[in-house]
């Protein structure tokens, strides 16, 4: 199966700019900040009051507001905090504060802040690259089902970066992100079912149905793998009747 590049692409429900380094905002990003155990923030209002401010273009107020709602322990806050301080936002850039606001978000247990400390570490950016340390945040993320995290924790294993190689497991992360809605992971999910081995069962149906998937969010290579094996599956039922 030939690897395809696997993209970043921030889930538009939780963050308000296309990159990963973009801060988070909006109701649910609140709730996706909020460990279900967790008593609410009591930064919570004053982090929603900093969103305000960046979307209304003063940064300088929201970065102060945002480090208010930090310490006082608003994980949503540290994270947002933490994308200003690296993005030089508001005021200089200070990546030494920002990764450690960032790691605060991640040890708090929100799955977006550990996909994108991972990111830090696989990437290479603000940090000295560490495929292995980038594993371990992923993995983390992934089990709470980040889907990017699914996705990027599925390379890995994919390229055997960061941990050894192993298709296997790298199928099992990808289809979960399939299941999560990632157009790259459906298609790279119907390779491996169209495939077959590496402890998938060759199924043309299902391979149909994740290029499907995907085709319908816009991969024209999943149109036309669809296509083919539309056009496949038609002549296997034709042979089948004529027995």
């Amino acid at each position: 199966m030939k690897q395809r590049t696997i993209m970043a692409r921030t889930l538009s429900l939780l963050v308000c700019g296309a990159s990963a380094w973009s801060i988070a905002c909006g109701a649910a990003a609140q709730s996706a900040a909020q460990a279900p155990t967790q008593p609410p923030a009591n930064g919570g209002a004053q982090t929603q009051t900093a969103v305000a401010d960046y979307n209304a273009g003063n940064l300088p107020a929201a970065l102060a507001e945002f480090r208010a709602a930090a310490e006082r322990g608003d994980r949503l806050a540290q994270f947002n905090y933490a994308m200003m301080l690296l993005n030089g936002e508001g005021a200089a850039a200070n990546v030494e504060e920002g990764r450690k606001w960032l790691r605060k978000a991640a040890d708090a247990n929100m799955s977006h802040a550990q996909y994108v400390y991972g990111r830090m570490y696989d990437d290479g950016e603000f940090v000295a690259r560490d495929p292995a340390e980038a594993h371990r945040w992923f993995l983390k993320a992934a089990q709470q089902g980040h889907v990017q995290a699914e996705l990027a924790l599925a390379n890995q294993f994919l390229d055997g970066r960061g941990t050894p190689r192993n298709n296997a497991r790298a199928f099992f992360w990808y289809e979960k992100a399939a299941e999560g809605g990632d157009m790259t992971a459906q298609y790279v999910a119907g390779s491996f079912y169209e495939r077959g081995g590496d402890g998938v069962k060759r199924n043309l149906n299902v391979a149909r149905a994740y290029y499907a998937a995907a085709a319908a969010q816009g991969d024209p290579a999943a149109k036309l793998k669809f296509q083919e094996l539309s056009r496949e599956l038609r002549e296997q039922n034709k042979q089948q009747k004529a027995k």
